[in-house]
C-alpha cells in the first residue's frame, strides 16, 4: 500500500501516478484502508506505516491531515518534520497553473477528431522489413500510424456547433440539407401543398426531410430546432394564403419569403449562400 496525498482542493491524477509507479495499480478497499491506516475519512501521513507519496503542489506547513483515529484530525502538520515523503508530481492540472514557460494555463473543452500509434517495430520485426543506417548496418524500420476518425468528425461538429436549442449542421455534414415542416393534415390544402414541395426539393437534389406527422406546430418546429438541418420551410396557412412558404436558416436565425411556385430553386439558392 502506498498514501498519495494531494491538497484538498487538487485531485489526484491517476495516470501520473502509474508513470511514477511503473506498475498497474488499484485503489484500496475500506477494509484495507482501515487495517493499515485507520478509518476511512480520518487518515493521514503521520504516523502513518505505509510509504508516503506527498504531490509537489503541497509547500509549506500549517495543513489539515487525518489523524489515523475516529473522529479525530491534526492541524499544523509539516512535511518532513511530522512524516517523511516521496515529492512527485502526481495531481490533475488546474486552470491557472503555470506551464513550463511560466503562462497561465487555461482549460478548453476539447474532442479527438484524429490520433496517432507509435507502433515501434512491433510489426517490421516479424515481417523483417529493414532499413540500412548510415553506417550500412540493417535495423527494423520503426513505424508510426495515424487515423482521422468520421464518427468523431461528426460529433466535434455536433459539439462545436450546437447552441441552446439544439444541434446546427455545417452544411457538407448535414444528413438532410432542408427540413420541411407542414401545419396541417392530410387532405388539407397546407398539407398537399407541402407534399408538392417535397418532390420538387427531391427533384432539385435538396435532400429534404418532411415532417408529416400529425403532431402540433409547436412540437414540430422545436422539432427542427433540435435536428437542425441548415434549412427549415414551413408550409402555414397564414403563408400559404398569401403563395408563399416560410423559410429560416438554422445557424443565424435569418428569415425568409418564398413564393410556393418557386421555392424549391431559392431554397436552392439559399443552400448555396450558406456552403
Amino acid at each position: 500500500m502506498v498514501l498519495c496525498l494531494v491538497r484538498g482542493d487538487h485531485r489526484l491524477n491517476e495516470i501520473k501516478l502509474g508513470n511514477v509507479l511503473g506498475a498497474p495499480f488499484r485503489q484500496a478497499t475500506g477494509e484495507e484502508i482501515e487495517a493499515e491506516l485507520g478509518p476511512p475519512g480520518f487518515i493521514g501521513p503521520v504516523a502513518a506505516k505505509v510509504p508516503v507519496i506527498k504531490d509537489a503542489a503541497i509547500q509549506g506547513s500549517g495543513y489539515f491531515a487525518g489523524a489515523n483515529r475516529p473522529d479525530e484530525h491534526l492541524i499544523g502538520v509539516e512535511p518532513g518534520r511530522d512524516f517523511e515523503f516521496t515529492e512527485l508530481d502526481i495531481r490533475s492540472v488546474e486552470a491557472g497553473d503555470l506551464s513550463p514557460g511560466g503562462d497561465p494555463i487555461e482549460i478548453e473543452t476539447a474532442i479527438e477528431v484524429g490520433n496517432i500509434f507509435k507502433l515501434g517495430t512491433v510489426y517490421t520485426e516479424p515481417l523483417g522489413a529493414t532499413y540500412l543506417d548510415p553506417d550500412g548496418k540493417e535495423r527494423p524500420i520503426v513505424m508510426g500510424c495515424y487515423g482521422i476518425g468520421p464518427a468523431r468528425i461528426v460529433a466535434a461538429a455536433i459539439e462545436q456547433g450546437a447552441d441552446e436549442d439544439g444541434i446546427v449542421w455545417p452544411r457538407s455534414q448535414a444528413p438532410w440539407q432542408v427540413h420541411l415542416v407542414a401545419l396541417g393534415k392530410p387532405g388539407e390544402e397546407t398539407f398537399e401543398a407541402a407534399e408538392r414541395l417535397y418532390e420538387e426539393l427531391s427533384e432539385a437534389g435538396l435532400e429534404p426531410l418532411f415532417d408529416d406527422r400529425e403532431a402540433g406546430p409547436g412540437e414540430k418546429l422545436t422539432d427542427a430546432e433540435l435536428l437542425g438541418c441548415p434549412l427549415r420551410l414551413v408550409v402555414g396557412k397564414r403563408a400559404l394564403a398569401e403563395g408563399e412558404v416560410e423559410a429560416r436558416e438554422r445557424r443565424s436565425g435569418t428569415d425568409h419569403r418564398l413564393a410556393v411556385a418557386d421555392a424549391a430553386r431559392r431554397a436552392g439558392e439559399i443552400l448555396d449562400a450558406l456552403s
